[in-house]
């Protein structure tokens, strides 16, 4: 059996993408050249990978057995081509996920360090929510996440990154903003506009609140904390976000925080990482960095 590198590329592209004709773009190669290596692997294996539905591929209980060793063997050969490059070679293409909070307020700024102490750095950035960062890592479409909730997953290993603080805030002119102190029942009356299911931000807060807040108007649901904080910002309800994406906000007045010490908004922010991946130098070293270049 003589199993070739670009088998093994040709594999990871199809399982990544479910489709030949994605792959064969990812790897700048033609589609037969991309269908031949996967029938040759497919063959010398003597099974199959792949479940066909209609013209997507999907792994089969095999391919997924297969994936994070070929991911392995690839990341391995890679960094040994690396060790005789430059410095800078040696991190190498870096798939990096972020939950909404850390992806758009936190990570711009650590990847910009990290390339302007590294040049040749190759990095891209998916942002999405907890719930699909999770899912991301376990098909292998990133390196690593950064996420803001948790992660139970017995595949991935959750590593501690840094704290966080979330706040309940509301518009000047709005009546709980006026009150020099708020309770549980003030909150219960209140029209929230909040982050959505799968969100590490809901899901802090739903355990924050849960035996606490009798009920929640949940007035509105958004995706992303800029739209939330536009709405709490006209008035129509309060919502609750990361201090970290309201300090412009808190510095203009445009929102104010509501002071809440019944309720534990603080919470760790996680690196979540595949127990079956490589850690190459270059992941390496960029988490060194996140760890610290956070405050």
């Amino acid at each position: 059996m003589r199993i070739t590198l670009k088998q093994l590329e040709v594999f990871i592209a199809v399982a990544q993408s479910g489709n030949v004709t994605r792959a064969s773009e990812t790897l700048n190669i033609t589609q037969s050249a991309t269908s031949m290596a996967l029938a040759d692997f497919e063959s010398q294996l003597g099974r199959k990978l792949f479940d066909r539905i209609g013209k997507r591929l999907q792994l089969n209980d095999t391919g997924r057995l297969l994936l994070p060793k070929a991911l392995d063997a690839v990341s391995r050969v890679a960094d040994i081509e690396r060790m005789a490059a430059s410095d800078s070679a040696l991190i190498g293409p870096l798939r990096i996920g972020a939950s909404m909070t850390i992806g758009n307020y936190m990570m711009p700024g650590l990847i910009g360090s990290f390339m302007r102490a590294h040049p040749g750095a190759q990095l891209t950035l998916d942002v999405a929510n907890t719930r699909q960062v999770i899912q991301a890592l376990e098909q292998f479409q990133i390196d690593f996440g950064f996420i803001e909730g948790f992660c139970h997953e017995p595949n991935i290993e959750v590593l501690p990154w840094c704290r966080d603080e979330l706040v309940i805030f509301a518009a000047p002119g709005h009546e709980l903003a006026q009150k020099p102190a708020i309770n549980e029942d003030d909150l219960a009356r209140a029209d929230w506009i909040l982050r959505e299911p799968g969100s590490g931000t809901r899901e802090v807060f739903d355990n924050a609140v849960l035996g606490k807040v009798n009920r929640i108007n949940l007035l509105l649901e958004f995706g992303h904390t800029e739209a939330i904080k536009h709405a709490v910002e006209s008035g129509i309800g309060i919502g609750c976000a990361s201090r970290r994406t309201l300090e412009d906000a808190l510095h203009t007045g445009s929102v104010v925080a509501l002071a809440t010490p019944f309720l534990n908004l603080e919470r760790e922010l996680y690196v979540l990482i595949h127990r079956q991946k490589y850690r190459t130098q270059g992941l390496e070293h960029f988490l060194a960095h996140c760890r610290q270049g956070v405050s």
